[in-house]
């Protein structure tokens, strides 16, 4: 692969350029993948949350609570996105406001779940797991180091 500069032009760079550019390219690519399936991120959010919750399901607040500070969700859009799955007879919710995926739900989830795991190596390849790592790492502690706040499922 050619980079776009040496490595002294690199260390230059702007972190806020390139780590939108990184956003931007692989949300695209994971939201193209799950586009294929006729899902959107926060439907599958969902359904990867039901995923082995069995006959018990999970509460629909504690859901929504929880799945609403993905990317900028808010409440409302992970409302929107239960409600969706609903509509689609992709998840059933009992009188006591407790979601469980039905067996379309299944069916559906396990085959993007199997065309975002190909997105993700593809974003991947080439990538030793430890450069992985560091990268995440020296991301992270950016976020520290300007008080901000980051965490994923």
């Amino acid at each position: 692969m050619d980079y776009s500069h040496d490595d002294a032009g690199l260390a230059r760079q702007p972190i806020g350029y390139w780590s939108w550019a990184a956003h931007e390219a692989t949300v695209t690519h994971i939201r193209a993948a799950l586009a294929e399936h006729g899902l959107t991120q926060p439907p599958w959010w969902v359904l990867n949350q039901l995923e082995g919750a069995g006959e018990e399901g999970r509460g629909r607040a504690e859901l929504v609570t929880m799945l609403s500070g993905y990317l900028d969700t808010g409440a409302d859009g992970m409302e929107e996105a239960v409600e969706g799955l609903l509509e689609r007879g992709l998840v059933t919710e009992d009188s006591g406001a407790r979601l469980r995926s039905t067996p379309e739900g299944r069916a559906l989830r396990e085959k993007a779940y199997a065309r975002v795991s190909r997105a993700s190596a593809e974003i991947h390849e080439g990538i030793p797991e430890a450069e992985f790592v560091a990268a995440l790492k020296v991301l992270q502690r950016m976020i520290h180091n300007v008080g901000g706040k980051a965490w994923h499922h």
